[in-house]
C-alpha cells in the first residue's frame, strides 16, 4: 500500500482542528504526538545529501506532509543534521517569516538568539542521541534589530541518526497563541486555493470553504446539509459506498472521484480524506482536501485515446485490436465457440491516393471504415492496423456460412464508388479469413494466418475472400459456386415444385398437398432442399426463391381448382429468414392472390417452432397479415424445436404437423403412440387440426386413424410428385371413390 493511503497515527489528525461551519477553538494538541514516528520523516546524512538525495523523497512525501501537518496550530519542522529546514507547516513558516519551500536553504539555528545558541546546540545533540523527546526554552529572532520572542522547542530524532523533527510553541501564553493560530487558520481556510470539505458521520456536508463551493458552482449555503453522494455520478457513488468500511476504521484515503457541477459539467477531483473521531474514538465524520484534476484527467484520457484509437477513422488501432483479440480468443475457448478474423486490404487504393491526393485518400479511408462497420455487429471489433489495412474480429460464431456472408457484404459495400469532392474513387478489397481454434491458438499466429490468406486472395485476382486452410478454402469455393448457381437458377428456370399429397383420414380423399422445391442443376442433377437451402439462407437468396415458390404454388392452386372443380389446398414452407425479413413482401403476395381470385384458405404457410420463440409482437403481426390474405398457418415438425403449450395458445394457428420422428416409431404398445395420442388430444382441445408426416406403413396409418388424427402424408400414399402426376392421382382416386359409391 502507498504511504499516502496508510493510516495516520493516533493524535496526528489535523482534520480535528475544527468541527463545523462555524470554526470552533482549536483543541489542545499534544506536541509530543507530533513527534511520534510517522511516514513524514526524511532520512538525511549530510547537508549535501539533504540538498540532493533527500529532496527527491521530500517531494514524494510532500502531499502526505500537507495532509497531516499543514494546518497544525503549532510550528512543525523537519530538519537536516545541520538544522537546515527541509519541511515546515504554515504556522512554522509564518513564525520564521520565510517561504515554506525555503529556497535559500536557511537553518533553524540561524533564528536562535546569540546568547541561547549553546542551549540550542545541546538541545539538538540530545535529540539526535536519545530516543526520548527533548525540551528547550530559547529566544528566537527574525533578524538583526528584532527584539525576539520566547518559544518552547520539543524535538526527537528519527531513530536512524539522520534527521530530527522540532515542534515550536510560543512561550508567551498558550491562549493568545491559540487565538492567533485560529485567526490564521480561518484566513488560510477561506483563502485556500484547495477545496476543503467536511462531512458528518452520515456523509452530509457540515462545512465547505469558498473554493470548494466555487469548484462545484454552488453557494456554500446550497451545499450545507447535502449528502456527499448528491454531488457525485453513479460511478462515484459506488466507489464511495465501497470505502465506507475503511473510513470507519480510521484509514486516511486518497481517491479520484468524478463529481457533477451545478451546471451539469463534470469535475474530476482528487480527495485526500482523513476521518474525525471524538475523545472516545467515536467516528464523527471526515475532512477532505480537494484538488481539481479535471484538466489533468482530460489530458490523460486524450493520451489514452491517442494510444488506443486511430485518429483518422476513430476505430481501435493495432494496440487495442491486439488486446481485444486476445480477450475474444479466451472467451471463445471458454464458451467452446469459434471465432473468425478477417484481414481486409483495399485494392487500388494507392492509385486513388496518388491521383486525387492524400486528403481525398484519407476521406476514402474514413468512408470505407464506415461501410465496413455497417456490415458487422455491434459486438464485433473493427480496427484499422494502418494504411489501407483493416481487421474484423467476429466472435461467438456457430458455422462458417456466417463468416462468408459478412465477407461478401464487405466486398459488395467496398465495390460501390466513393464520391470524393467532384471525383469518384473506386476500390475493391481482398479479404483473408483465419479461424480460431482450427487455424491458430495464439493471437499473433491467427493474425499472421489471416494476413497470408489476404495475400492469397490478392494473388487469386482481388475482390474476393480466401481462407487460410486449404480444406476450408475448398469448401468456401464450393459454397461460392453454389451461391452463383443459385443466382442463375431462377432466371434459367431450373427450379420446379413437386407436390406430396395430404389425405383426410376420415374421407380418404386427397384434400391438400405440400409444395416441395426441387432444383434441376445442369451438372449435379436434381437437388433436394437440404442440399442448397442453407446456402440460400446464408446468402439472402432465400427471399427471392421463397417469393417464386409462393407465386408458383398460387398459380398451381388456381389451375387445379379450375380443373378439379374444388379448392385443393397447397402448403408452402417459409424459411425463418423469410419470416424475419421485410414485411413488404406480404403486400405483394396479397396483390397476387387477389389478382388470381383464389378462394380463401387455398394456401397454407408452414412455419417452424423456432419462429414462435422470437419477439411475440412481430410474430403476431406477421400471422395477422397472413390471415388478412385469406391464408392459413401450420406449425411444422412439432416436437423437435422449442415450442410449448404456451406458444400454441398464444399464436393463431390452424394446423399442427407431427414430426416424422414420432410417427416412425409407432406400434401398438410403443411410447411413440402415447406421444402421438397426447399431441392429437392437446391440439384438438386448442382447436387445431393435426397432420402426421412421414407415414410409411399401413400399421402406422391404422394407429393414427384410431388416435383421431385428421390428416396424413408420406410414402404410404406417394412420394412428392410433379403437378401432372398428382392431378392424375387425384382424378383416379375420385373415380375409384365414385365407382365404390355406385356399387
Amino acid at each position: 500500500m502507498d504511504e499516502e493511503q496508510q493510516a495516520a497515527p493516533d493524535g496526528l489528525r489535523p482534520a480535528a482542528v475544527y468541527a463545523g461551519p462555524e470554526l470552533s477553538p482549536i483543541p489542545d494538541l499534544d506536541p509530543y504526538a507530533l513527534l511520534a514516528d510517522s511516514p513524514g520523516r526524511l532520512p538525511l546524512a549530510t547537508a549535501d545529501y539533504a540538498a540532493n538525495t533527500v529532496r527527491a523523497r521530500a517531494e514524494r512525501e510532500q502531499d502526505y506532509f500537507n495532509d497531516i501537518y499543514l494546518l497544525a496550530p503549532v510550528g512543525y519542522f523537519v530538519l537536516a543534521l545541520d538544522t537546515t529546514v527541509l519541511l515546515m507547516n504554515l504556522v512554522g513558516a509564518d513564525l520564521l517569516g520565510i517561504p515554506r519551500a525555503n529556497p535559500q536553504r536557511l537553518r533553524l539555528r540561524g533564528f536562535i538568539a546569540q546568547r541561547f545558541l549553546p542551549d540550542f546546540d545541546a538541545f539538538v545533540s540530545a535529540a539526535l542521541n536519545s530516543r526520548e523527546a527533548q525540551r528547550c526554552q530559547v529566544q528566537m529572532t527574525r533578524g538583526r534589530g528584532d527584539r525576539g520572542f520566547p518559544v518552547t522547542l520539543l524535538a526527537s530524532g528519527s531513530g536512524d541518526g539522520q534527521s530530527f523533527r522540532v515542534v515550536l510553541e510560543l512561550a508567551e501564553g498558550k491562549l493568545a497563541a491559540l487565538e492567533r493560530s485560529e485567526e490564521r487558520f480561518r484566513r488560510i481556510v477561506h483563502n485556500a486555493e484547495e477545496g476543503i470539505w467536511e462531512v458528518d458521520a452520515a456523509a452530509r456536508t457540515s462545512f465547505v470553504n469558498p473554493k470548494m463551493a466555487q469548484m462545484l458552482g454552488y453557494t456554500i449555503e446550497e451545499m450545507l446539509e447535502q449528502p456527499l453522494q448528491h454531488f457525485m455520478d453513479e460511478e462515484g457513488r459506488t466507489l464511495f459506498e465501497h470505502n465506507i468500511a475503511s473510513r470507519l476504521q480510521g484509514v486516511a484515503e486518497r481517491h479520484d472521484f468524478k463529481f457533477r457541477r451545478k451546471n451539469g459539467e463534470e469535475l474530476w477531483a482528487s480527495l485526500s480524506t482523513n476521518p474525525i473521531f471524538d475523545g472516545d474514538g467515536v467516528y464523527l465524520g471526515a475532512l477532505a482536501l480537494v484538488t481539481d484534476i479535471t484538466a489533468q484527467r482530460h489530458s490523460s484520457e486524450e493520451v489514452w485515446r491517442q494510444a488506443n484509437f486511430d485518429a483518422l477513422t476513430g476505430l481501435p488501432n493495432r494496440h487495442m485490436f491486439q488486446d481485444r483479440l486476445g480477450q475474444e480468443m479466451k472467451k471463445a475457448k471458454r464458451d467452446n465457440m469459434f471465432l473468425a478474423l478477417l484481414f481486409i486490404d483495399l485494392d487500388q487504393f494507392k492509385e486513388v491516393n496518388d491521383r486525387l491526393g492524400h486528403a481525398m485518400g484519407d476521406r476514402l479511408l474514413a468512408e470505407a471504415a464506415g461501410r465496413i462497420a455497417a456490415c458487422v455487429r455491434a459486438s464485433d471489433t473493427l480496427a484499422r492496423l494502418g494504411g489501407d489495412e483493416f481487421v474484423v474480429i467476429l466472435p461467438g460464431l456457430e458455422h462458417a456460412a456466417s463468416v462468408e456472408r459478412v465477407a461478401q457484404n464487405i466486398l459488395s459495400a467496398l465495390n460501390q464508388p466513393f464520391q470524393l469532392a467532384r471525383e469518384q474513387g473506386r476500390v475493391s478489397a481482398s479479404v483473408g479469413i483465419a479461424l480460431f481454434p482450427s487455424d491458430a491458438a495464439e493471437p499473433a499466429d491467427l493474425l499472421s494466418h489471416a494476413d497470408q490468406a489476404m495475400y492469397a486472395a490478392k494473388s487469386g485476382g482481388r475482390n474476393r475472400y480466401c481462407y487460410f486452410t486449404a480444406d476450408m478454402q475448398a469448401a468456401a469455393q464450393q459454397r461460392l459456386r453454389l451461391s452463383g448457381d443459385l443466382r442463375r437458377a431462377l432466371d434459367a428456370g431450373e427450379f420446379q415444385l413437386y407436390y406430396q399429397p395430404i389425405v383426410n383420414l376420415r374421407s380418404g380423399r386427397i384434400e391438400r398437398a405440400e409444395a416441395l422445391l426441387r432444383w434441376h442443376h445442369p451438372q449435379r442433377g436434381t437437388l433436394h432442399p437440404p442440399e442448397f437451402i442453407g446456402n440460400a439462407e446464408a446468402s439472402g437468396l432465400i427471399v427471392d426463391i421463397g417469393d417464386w415458390v409462393f407465386r408458383q404454388a398460387a398459380d398451381q392452386a388456381q389451375a387445379w381448382q379450375r380443373e378439379l372443380g374444388w379448392p385443393l389446398q397447397i402448403s408452402v414452407n417459409q424459411s425463418p429468414v423469410q419470416f424475419r425479413g421485410d414485411p413488404g413482401f406480404c403486400q405483394g403476395w396479397l396483390d397476387y392472390v387477389n389478382q388470381l381470385q383464389l378462394a380463401p384458405r387455398s394456401i397454407v404457410i408452414e412455419i417452424t417452432e423456432s419462429i414462435l420463440t422470437e419477439a411475440a409482437g412481430a410474430v403476431l403481426e406477421r400471422l395477422r397479415q397472413f390471415r388478412a390474405m385469406g391464408l392459413q398457418v401450420a406449425l411444422d415438425d412439432f416436437g423437435t424445436g422449442h415450442g410449448s403449450l404456451a406458444h400454441l395458445k398464444q399464436f393463431e394457428l390452424d394446423y399442427l404437423k407431427i414430426d416424422r420422428s414420432f410417427v416412425q416409431g409407432l406400434s401398438g404398445d410403443s411410447g411413440g403412440l402415447a406421444l402421438c395420442e397426447a399431441i392429437i388430444v392437446m391440439a384438438h382441445k386448442l382447436g387445431l387440426q393435426v397432420v402426421a408426416e412421414g407415414v410409411e406403413s399401413e400399421v402406422q396409418l391404422a394407429l393414427l386413424k384410431a388416435a383421431g388424427c385428421d390428416y396424413a402424408q408420406g410414402f404410404v400414399y406417394a412420394h412428392a410428385l410433379p403437378p401432372d402426376d398428382l392431378a392424375a392421382m387425384i382424378r383416379r382416386d375420385a373415380a375409384n371413390d365414385g365407382a365404390s359409391k355406385a356399387v
